[in-house]
């Protein structure tokens, strides 16, 4: 029954990420609340899971020219250096302090996205009654 629920979670979170969603942040959390890991072995894992997925990802955004790359480079790039200081500071952290500002970075983006206003809907819809 593990393993049946490791395949489903994993099939969820890819289907996400393929999205652009952030499926690592369900799985670090469904790896620490359900398969009883240590938040740094979720990260580890996270990590993991991270590179197949964004690679295929990467690579029908990019057939479907949904990729600026002038934004993209410099922002991977700022990434990939802010990411290894990250690590270094979660390897470093003590384990509840990790969890807490892990669970606070969490509420902060349910908040920031439950505040948001969805102007994406109004103009399709308005777009739609025109043609």
């Amino acid at each position: 029954m593990k393993i049946l629920l490791a395949i489903l979670a994993g099939l969820l979170c890819g289907v996400l990420s393929g999205f652009g969603i952030g499926g690592g942040t369900l799985l670090v959390l469904w790896l620490t609340l359900c398969a009883g890991l240590e938040q740094r072995a979720a990260q580890g894992v996270n990590l993991l899971f991270f590179l197949p997925t964004a690679a295929s990802a990467l690579v029908l955004h990019a057939k479907n020219r949904f990729i600026s790359w002038k934004t993209t480079i410099p922002a991977a790039l700022c990434g990939c250096v802010t990411a290894a200081l990250g690590a270094w500071a979660a390897a470093n952290m003590e384990l509840g302090i990790l969890r807490k500002l892990f669970g606070a970075f969490l509420i902060g983006i349910a908040i920031l996205e439950l505040r948001k206003k969805d102007s994406s809907t109004g103009s399709h819809e308005t777009k739609q009654r025109k043609n």
